[in-house]
């Protein structure tokens, strides 16, 4: 996802490979498990926000022989949506490069609408799950699923690591955007028309040496290369040197034996 001069969304990561490295972790099982129960052979699914495809594909295996649709207004990271998809060999899945709310996509025609980690991202979420259940056929599913980042915990304590969230706070908030987007997804549900709703929680948890390593250094180099460091700077939040220290606590962190850090997420399923 990035800047949509319609809507005036603008996404705090961009499309760094410190960001795309964690978006190709993510897999149905690690970042979908409220959904996959419901899903069945033949499905027509809609994935909104598509990144670079892991979770789609994932979910195609579990729909096939149903089509799947992947949308993403970045369209270097729907090309590499599209070479993930045929390097698994499926082939049940298409990409779209497009705002999923203005690319023309029919009415009430998929099965099951999905989206993962976008509504934190736009200014409107409100009308983004009226946009996703107009997309999804009578009986069809909205499935979403978004991170709060007032929500994450770790340790041991570190005041660079406070200092992270802070800003990272900041920043989403000069963009317009809802960094405690998980807390709020059943009143945006309600708020959407949507009446027949279930919330729940999951977590990621980051605990062994090789998590720590991958996720405090992706965060570290998150910190001074991507678009959230080019943006805190515009804004005036942080300086080069703010936003080296944090770095430094983030690798920092990496190293530590015992450290934990968890990442809380809501979870909504409604049945249009």
């Amino acid at each position: 996802m990035s800047a949509d001069r319609d809507t005036g969304d603008r996404y705090t990561h961009g499309h760094h490979d410190a960001v795309l490295r964690s978006h190709r972790w993510r897999t149905a099982e690690n970042s979908a498990g409220h959904l996959l129960p419901h899903l069945t052979a033949g499905q027509r699914l809609l994935d909104v926000g598509c990144g670079p495809g892991t979770i789609t594909v994932d979910l195609a295996a579990r729909v096939a022989p149903g089509e799947v649709v992947g949308i993403d207004v970045a369209p270097e990271v729907v090309e590499q949506a599209r070479a993930h998809a045929a390097a698994a060999g499926q082939g049940n899945v298409t990409f779209a490069a497009g705002d999923f709310r203005t690319a023309g996509l029919a009415p009430a025609s998929f099965d099951v609408v999905h989206a993962h980690q976008v509504l934190q991202h736009l200014r409107d979420p409100v009308g983004a799950l009226r946009a996703m259940a107009a997309l999804a056929r009578p009986g069809g599913l909205v499935a979403v699923r978004d991170s709060d980042y007032a929500g994450f915990v770790w340790a041991p304590a570190d005041e660079r690591l406070d200092r992270w969230l802070d800003l990272y706070l900041a920043v989403t908030q000069r963009n317009g955007a809802e960094a405690y987007a998980g807390r709020w997804l059943l009143r945006w549900a309600h708020e959407a028309g949507l009446r027949e709703v279930a919330y729940t929680t999951s977590t990621w948890t980051f605990a062994t040496a090789e998590d720590r390593a991958w996720w405090g250094g992706l965060w570290a180099e998150r910190c001074t290369a991507t678009t959230f460091a080019a943006q805190a700077v515009e804004y005036g939040l942080a300086t080069p040197d703010d936003l080296a220290s944090m770095a430094a606590g983030w690798r920092d962190w990496a190293i530590e034996p015992d450290g934990v850090f968890v990442v809380l997420h809501g979870e909504l399923l409604t049945r249009v």
